[in-house]
């Protein structure tokens, strides 16, 4: 059998242990290693010619990512789970007990419990490079550091930092480490291993303070201090999670016990911890969010098919949607683009836009003003249509006008070449219906992406009828090369987001007409979990491109989707949201951090706001009509699988991710159930919440999704 651990001696006393497991392009820490680490520090311990240890990766770019999660799902109980971090901590105890100096030399990523192992080492020093990341981002999983890191990482960093870490998971650059005191020093990669070698021959030095602030310094010194630091932090993670998420408050109480109580107490209690939530079916859900995602990248997206490779693309309309599409095709995918636009004002827009993204990387240093240059030389801009005959790939994100689109489609089948993709960025027309004006219709697709297109995950892969096998997987592959995940759905009307979306909001909307306040609707759903509200959400997109989508869901789709009359109303007083500063909620200098609902909105409505009713049922009434319509989806061929269909959602509209998506949530509360629901809803409201057949024989079959 291969080993994983590799101990080489030095002339000079150093032992050089390198860890690299066979067979995977990455390091991770799995529960077998226990024996072979325990074994070789035995024979460590018993060299006396042995005056020192680095410990380093063989992997080419990474150093450990984090411990294998799909140890986790063999756990069968909490007791398993308990078991496996408190065989963490002896395997880590060891190392750090060893009493000749270790020192962890790290260069890529190094993770979760890549960066525990690397905490029980007396020293660290990492290479500058832009590979290079430390952080624990166990709590996006729905875990905690269960290795130690509650209780090593506050001791070594200071509380605040550790919290500020461990809270949101984010990643620490060199730089950043060096200046937070997680590591002793940052060199080139060349001299990573020579560095560590001189660190562990000048023996072991204790740690130098960290710089706090005084604040910090002051709240960290003192008992009382620190319990204001984690009164603060239940209170900001509470408002955060709206109590949706176990992990946060649990990482808390380990670091505050650990600092009350000692190193071996805050150890058993995060041990214990850990255990409950490996078996919540919170992290359950967030975990198979991330193996989910994780298999998606390895698929093209049609079968048996490979992409061609984009060497250049070209944007039409260089609006926000226009801007932002360029944006993440030269910043992320590092691909030329050239933004073709009737006006220069468009034009100049769209380069405004991605320098503006760009140019906050250098003022928080993570750029230099020359990377930033190099990135912007690759958006150039066109009037005409010049420069776009070699491109691979058009995205084109004009206005929602069928005849307008076809001219598109006819203006790139003339001016570029015969394998260009000519993909639209609509997000209701059919795909069909665009491709109706081309000659080559294979080469059409959808490429619907969310605003904000720099921050929103998901992009939708549109196939028609037409769309050959190689686009779609050209189409996937350029769409994950700009940093997204992308999911095949096919045609018709609203796609998949938009449609099981529409719903949830129309029914928000059906609840405000019957006295709901703006503020109850929208807090209720948040406390459910989603990130906004649905009347921010509709100031936010704009209330005229509500307007402008509903009939064409309505027309295709059926009655089921008809908007509620009243909305014309706002578009009559000219209220389109947050765009032109009037909608539901105030805008402009004057409306404060939190936002202010416009009361008077409720006059042009013609509607007074009454009593609020019970939060769960509001909360109900909206969700289930996504969830019967995600459904529907699967039903029509929309989604190819209720994977495809959690992640969309997840991703496309931030459903609630501790739920693990609509088709894992409707397994939760049982097919059955939710038809019981609807049925309820539909005596009292009528039709639109008729439970579509494969949800009644789920029922009856008592089957679930997964």
């Amino acid at each position: 059998m291969e080993k994983t651990f590799n101990l080489t001696r030095r002339d000079d006393g150093i032992a050089i242990l390198t860890m690299d497991v066979p067979g995977e392009s990455m390091n991770t820490l799995k529960a077998q290693f226990g024996p072979e680490i325990s074994e070789i520090l035995a024979e460590i311990k018993s060299d006396s010619s042995i005056r020192g240890l680095v410990l380093i990766s063989g992997k080419k770019d990474s150093f450990v990512a984090g411990a294998d999660i799909s140890m986790l799902d063999a756990c069968k109980t909490a007791g398993d789970a308990k078991a496996l971090s408190q065989q963490g901590h002896v395997v880590f105890n060891e190392l750090e007990a060893l009493t000749i100096p270790v020192v962890a030399a790290i260069h890529g990523a190094c993770l979760g419990g890549g960066l525990e192992l690397a905490l029980a080492c007396h020293q660290r020093v990492c290479s500058d490079d832009g590979k290079t990341m430390l952080g624990v981002p166990e709590v996006q999983l729905g875990l905690l550091p269960g290795g130690g890191g509650t209780q090593r990482l506050p001791r070594l960093v200071g509380i605040t930092t550790a919290l500020d870490m461990m809270l949101t998971g984010k990643q620490i650059r060199p730089k950043q480490a060096l200046k937070m005191g997680l590591v002793n020093d940052v060199v080139p990669q060349t001299i990573l291993l020579q560095t560590a070698v001189e660190m562990a021959l000048a023996g072991k030095r204790a740690p130098k303070p960290v710089k706090k602030s005084l604040v910090n310094q002051v709240l960290e010194g003192t008992s009382f201090g620190r319990n204001i630091i984690f009164d603060q932090a239940t209170k900001q993670v509470e408002k955060k999670t709206q109590g949706n998420y176990p992990a946060p408050a649990k990482i808390i109480d380990c670091v505050r016990q650990g600092i009350a109580k000692g190193m071996q107490k805050g150890l058993e209690v995060e041990a214990s911890h850990f255990a409950e939530l490996v078996v919540s079916k919170e992290s359950e859900a967030l975990r198979s969010i991330f193996f989910a995602t994780t298999e998606m990248k390895k698929e093209t997206g049609a079968e048996g098919a490979s992409p061609r490779k984009v060497k250049k693309a070209v944007i039409l309309g260089g609006g926000l949607m226009g801007g932002g599409i360029a944006s993440v095709t030269t910043t992320k995918a590092k691909i030329p683009v050239r933004v073709k636009d009737i006006s220069e004002k468009g034009l100049s827009n769209a380069l405004a836009y991605a320098y503006k993204l760009l140019d906050k990387g250098v003022k928080r240093r993570h750029m230099t003003p020359a990377a930033r240059d190099n990135l912007m030389a690759l958006m150039t801009t066109t009037t005409e249509y010049k420069g776009v005959k070699d491109a691979d790939i058009v995205v084109e994100a004009v206005f929602e006008d069928l005849a307008l689109k076809h001219q598109m489609v006819k203006d790139i089948e003339r001016e570029c070449g015969e394998h260009t993709i000519f993909a639209s960025n609509t997000s209701s027309l059919p795909i069909s219906q665009i491709a109706e004006a081309a000659t080559r219709p294979e080469n059409v697709i959808g490429l619907h992406y969310f605003s904000p297109v720099e921050k929103m995950p998901l992009v939708e892969v549109i196939a028609h009828a037409k769309t050959s096998p190689e686009t779609i997987a050209t189409t996937v592959a350029f769409a994950r090369k700009q940093g997204k995940t992308p999911i095949v759905v096919q045609d018709g009307a609203g796609f998949y987001v938009n449609r099981i979306l529409a719903l949830y909001m129309n029914e928000a909307a059906q609840l405000l007409l019957e006295g709901q306040s703006v503020e109850h609707l929208d807090k209720v759903l948040v406390k459910f979990g989603f990130p906004v509200g649905p009347i921010t959400l509709l100031d936010e997109v704009g209330i005229d491109v509500g307007a402008k989508i509903s009939p064409i869901l309505e027309k295709e789709l059926g009655e089921r989707f008809k908007a509620p009359a009243a909305f014309d109303k706002l578009l009559g007083d000219d209220r389109k949201g947050r765009k032109n500063g009037k909608g539901f909620y105030q805008y402009g200098a004057s409306s404060k951090k939190a936002k202010a609902v416009d009361e008077s909105v409720y006059g042009v409505l013609g509607i007074k706001p009454g009593t609020n009713k019970d939060a769960k049922a509001v909360a109900e009434r909206c969700v289930v009509q996504m969830l019967n319509e995600a459904v529907r989806c699967l039903e029509d061929g929309i989604i190819a699988s209720p994977r495809d269909g959690d992640i969309g959602a997840i991703f496309g509209i931030g459903f609630p991710p501790f739920l693990g998506g609509p088709f894992h949530y409707i397994d939760t509360l049982g097919a059955a159930n939710l038809v019981r629901i609807l049925e309820g809803y539909q005596s009292q409201f009528g039709n639109r919440f008729e439970p579509c057949e494969r949800l009644k024989t789920m029922a009856q079959e008592n089957a679930h999704f997964f």
